[in-house]
């Protein structure tokens, strides 16, 4: 099968993570290889010692599919397994959903839809649910926090500090909009009474990415039942196991059976059948641009359904020759290697006044070699491995296309360790416009730094991306500020500032980086309908 239609459930994200998660580290070389003073350095990040893994504080107990409130075997009896990203060792067998699982799947969000109690309960014991949801996502923090490290391979306090409160708090979010989603009374020009009514708008699918499982579980299945909806929901084949156990505690919250099916398995098979069926009204996905164009066209193809995408990038992290450079290289080097490096909206192109680009880059160095890489359970690791043999694989390609293009490779490029999927923090510099590592989405830790002189030419260089995900901008001035945020062609700007993802901020894409927004009221239209009901009026004292 192809590259492409084994992502249709993978690929992207990113989440807000404060002063707790501002970590990551990297290295230097050249086309060749760069040395300092005389001759060939070599150089190394810091390294936590590739001991034993640690053993996760954490049992795996839900391996099946979720369909109408109950774990079932997949119809086939097929499982995969999902796999240790530390040790590439097996950690479960999971069940394989493909297309008769999702008809079963659909069929029980249609019949929690069209005869359940979800959408005809008031909009405040919905909410009700939804709070008592975050509070057992509270109780269980440590314990989801390390299944979600243990199959995805990120930080065990970066997950644990700052993403699991996130999930809770994204769910307090949507609650609270539950019982304050409402229409209008509009006037009309005839004696006529006009109602504006927004319903939800059914079976929804659903398909989440591997970088952030549970934030883009939150970001998604959040607005479909603060909205009314029943769901069904296909995890990522890499990382399945962290959703079906907080769709095991929504359950617990009161949750009526149906109202969300968690179907694991892959792209091809579950992920398409739920992209092409005819009983699905609305379809939301998270991934690669390339999966999401297929995504798009089998919606098409079947019921016109309408779709969401939040697909990639490859943001300008912008840094003028006003900068304060301590902050600035901190703060690039948060945007590129956060989570690995595994996100949509990663600060992958940094352009570095020319004033400034060589302390800029050799301080970038200097922070790189402090970065801890290692087993993402130990306290004080970074950086973990990435999520799998492909994009472990598909990393290095890179690496090797930067220095046969000619970039100075500052530091990295190469594995980390002799198992698993750790990569060491790359740098490069000298990176051209025309290179493969500043036009293409790496998702992994590589950080390419450009120069440019004027502020024109960056706006020009930032803005001939495909994608428009996301930018940064470092700088003291306001009037630079003021005209960079309007000028550049992405759906969020970060000033002094990176991946801020507050539960109302809304995020989304420009171009090809995808349409609709994720968070904050407007993702609230995506779940939604709006019908006009217009009644006559007899002698109506008043239009």
């Amino acid at each position: 099968m192809s590259a492409a239609a084994r992502r249709i459930a993978s690929s992207i994200s990113c989440p807000s993570m404060s002063a707790v998660l501002r970590s990551s580290s990297s290295f230097i070389l050249r086309g060749r290889i760069a040395g300092v003073s005389s001759g060939i350095q070599r150089l190394s990040t810091a390294a936590a010692a590739l001991e034993e893994p640690i053993t996760p504080p954490v049992q795996v107990n839900y391996t099946k599919l979720l369909i109408n409130g109950q774990f079932v075997d997949s119809a086939s009896g097929k499982t995969f397994p999902t796999l240790d990203p530390r040790t590439a060792e097996v950690i479960a067998h999971v069940a394989e959903g493909d297309a008769e699982d999702v008809d079963r799947a659909v069929a029980a969000a249609r019949k929690a839809f069209d005869e359940g109690p979800w959408p005809k309960m008031s909009a405040y014991e919905r909410s009700r649910i939804l709070y008592r949801f975050a509070d057992l996502i509270e109780k269980h923090n440590d314990e989801i926090a390390a299944l979600e490290t243990w199959d995805n391979g990120k930080p065990y306090e970066q997950a644990s500090l700052g993403e699991i409160p996130m999930l809770a708090r994204l769910f307090r979010y949507y609650a609270g909009w539950a019982d304050k989603i409402h229409g209008a009374i509009v006037p009309a020009d005839t004696p006529h009474h006009v109602q504006v009514l927004h319903e939800p708008i059914g079976v929804v699918g659903q398909i989440i990415p591997w970088n952030f499982p549970l934030l883009m579980f939150a970001w998604k299945v959040g607005p479909a039942l603060a909205c009314g909806n029943s769901i069904v929901l296909k995890t990522a084949e890499q990382t399945p196991l962290s959703a079906l156990v907080v769709a095991k505690l929504l359950h617990e919250a009161g949750l009526p059976d149906g109202v969300l099916n968690v179907i694991s398995g892959y792209g091809p098979t579950a992920g398409a059948a739920i992209a092409s069926h005819m009983d699905v009204d609305k379809l939301a996905f998270t991934g690669s641009t390339s999966t999401g164009k297929i995504v798009q066209e089998m919606a098409a193809r079947s019921n016109l359904k309408p779709v969401t995408l939040e697909l990639g990038g490859k943001s300008p992290m912008i840094i003028m020759d006003d900068a304060d450079i301590d902050k600035a290289v901190e703060l690039a080097h948060f945007a590129l290697f956060f989570n690995q490096g595994q996100c949509c909206c990663a600060g992958s192109r940094t352009f570095v006044h020319e004033r400034i680009y060589d302390e800029f880059v050799e301080k970038a160095k200097a922070r790189v070699l402090k970065r801890v890489v290692g087993d993402p359970f130990k306290k004080g690791v970074e950086q973990g491995p990435q999520i799998d043999e492909e994009q472990f694989n598909k990393i290095l390609h890179f690496i090797k296309s930067g220095v046969e293009g000619g970039a100075t490779l500052v530091a990295g490029g190469e594995r980390h360790g002799d198992r698993g999927y750790f990569i060491k923090p790359t740098i490069f510099a000298d990176v051209k416009d025309g290179m493969e590592i500043a036009k293409h989405e790496i998702f992994g830790p590589v950080q390419s730094i450009l120069k440019f002189s004027d502020l024109n030419e960056v706006i020009k260089r930032s803005n001939a991306s495909p994608y428009g995900l996301a930018a940064g901008v470092f700088t003291q001035n306001l009037d630079t500020a003021n005209t960079l945020m309007r000028a550049l062609r992405v759906g969020t700007i970060w000033i002094n500032s990176f991946d801020i993802f507050d539960a109302a901020i809304p995020f989304g894409g420009y171009k090809m980086s995808g349409y609709g927004r994720e968070k904050g009221i407007d993702s609230l239209k995506n779940y939604l309908q709006i019908k006009a009901v217009v009644t006559h009026l007899k002698d109506p004292a008043w239009l």
